[in-house]
């Protein structure tokens, strides 16, 4: 049954793993350089190196995060390493294109990554002029998701009123502060199914049918 969002007219994207297929590897590059970086700055080997990247990510929602908090990184030095990064993983999607060009009302993507790594990946998905606003870690004040001071940033910015807001994200647990201040939560990629949190309330495997299925206001 196609998931009834006739009362959404403000929609939230996840950018990374959600506007493109996990299954691309463009993230494992990026997981890559972040165990570069942080193997590099905490002269930890690298298998000790990962780990500790991974423990940020679990405690703080960004390694990023955990890497200013305690080792006084500065976020432009972190986010420098990804804007050289080949895009040729990321293909252009028609069926999406088609599908977010459908949605009434306005879309914007809140995402961890930096300004500039979120504008290359549009631009190179051909999504660039869909999206009325990108609001990036910078944009939040390094409060990555799942803080709710991010939600509460990036509501005030865009003056979001979360009964009428969709967000949709790759990462389960984004998910829930989203749903705890009135928003509709759509769990993507191949591990959503699996999924059983009574906050995600809407759950596809891939983004584009969901979005073309969906019913909308105004719609016919």
């Amino acid at each position: 049954m196609s998931a009834d969002l006739r009362h959404v007219d403000t929609w939230l994207f996840d950018l990374d793993n959600t506007l493109y297929p996990a299954e691309s590897g463009f993230m494992a590059e990026i997981v890559v350089r972040m165990t570069d970086f942080v193997e590099k700055v905490t002269g930890l080997p690298r298998d000790e190196a990962f780990r500790l990247q991974k423990a940020y990510l679990a405690e703080h929602g960004l390694t990023l995060k955990g890497m200013m908090l305690n080792h006084g990184v500065d976020p432009a030095d972190f986010h420098a390493i990804f804007h050289d990064m080949s895009l040729e993983a990321l293909a252009h999607d028609p069926d999406l294109l088609a599908a977010l060009e459908r949605l009434p009302g306005r879309r914007l993507i809140f995402t961890n990554a930096d300004e500039i790594h979120a504008i290359r990946v549009l631009e190179r998905l051909g999504l660039s002029h869909l999206f009325d606003d990108v609001f990036h870690i910078g944009s939040a004040g390094y409060e990555p998701k799942p803080s709710p001071d991010a939600f509460a940033r990036i509501g005030e910015a865009h003056g979001i009123d979360p009964a009428v807001t969709a967000f949709f994200e790759d990462a389960e647990r984004n998910l829930a502060p989203a749903a705890s201040l009135g928003m509709t939560t759509v769990l993507v990629g191949a591990h959503a199914a699996d999924c059983a949190a009574d906050f995600v309330h809407h759950r596809t495997e891939k983004l584009a049918p969901f979005l073309r299925d969906a019913r909308l206001k105004g719609a016919a």
